[in-house]
């Protein structure tokens, strides 16, 4: 399978659409848009495990298509904007890295994915060899997001987008077994709910979700001891308990 033969293309284009979304995770500054593009790249996964199905005559993928809809697509989108209607963040993500910053580093680590992923896939099929290196594309810039973003929910994004690329890296190899594609798609809802305590557990002690207030509560001691109150006996009254006595 080469250029201009339609299947190939059209493996390309969903693709080329997960790395695109992967660079609009990157760019969006407030939480909902977050989300939303999260969403997108979901579907957009799905349809690409779809389409692998059908190339391969592999049923199994359709099921693949199925979890990550239902997971990516519907459920995770749903639960964020629940937690974020229940802690009230409808606001702008702050970032460690400017927008530009981060979207500079974003094309120097899809470079890189391209320098790694073709090299050592010599020899493999030419679709195949792409799809490795968009799949890896997308499993860096969610590290990337990870790491450049402080709102813990958006890191959170980071995390389920670097799982997309895996998952996208899964359904374009020929037959990869589906207990795999399952366990990964298990893992990432099991890493759902962890980091939805985590982000409770963050909003709960610091009141925000922005994970540099950690830098700024370094070293504070949650059961710091009350300061005791200050008497406001005049000089050279005897103490309270004594005062009891002498009555």
């Amino acid at each position: 399978m080469t250029y201009g033969q339609l299947p190939y293309d059209i493996a390309h284009l969903l693709g080329g659409a997960m790395l695109l979304l992967s660079f609009v995770l990157l760019y969006q500054r407030r939480v909902q848009a977050v989300i939303n593009a999260f969403a997108m790249q979901g579907a957009v996964l799905a349809m690409a495990a779809a389409w692998q199905g059908a190339m391969q005559s592999a049923p199994e993928l359709y099921l693949t298509a199925l979890v990550a809809f239902t997971a990516k697509a519907v459920l995770i989108p749903l639960a964020l904007r629940a937690i974020v209607r229940r802690l009230n963040l409808h606001r702008a993500v702050e970032t460690a890295l400017g927008i530009g910053a981060s979207m500079m580093a974003g094309v120097a680590v899809v470079a890189l994915a391209i320098l790694v992923a073709l090299p050592i896939t010599t020899g493999a099929r030419a679709i195949a060899r792409e799809d490795l290196a968009l799949a890896l594309s997308v499993v860096l810039l969610g590290m990337l997001m990870m790491i450049t973003r402080r709102n813990a929910i958006s890191q959170v994004v980071g995390l389920m987008s670097l799982e997309n690329g895996l998952v996208l890296a899964a359904v374009g190899v020929a037959g990869m077994p589906l207990v795999v594609e399952l366990s990964t798609a298990a893992l990432v809802l099991v890493v759902f709910v962890v980091a939805g305590v985590f982000v409770f557990q963050i909003r709960e002690r610091f009141d925000s979700v922005d994970t540099g207030a950690f830098a700024a509560n370094h070293g504070e001691d949650a059961f710091e001891p009350e300061p005791e109150e200050a008497s406001t006996a005049p000089p050279g009254a005897p103490p309270a308990a004594q005062r009891g006595d002498a009555g």
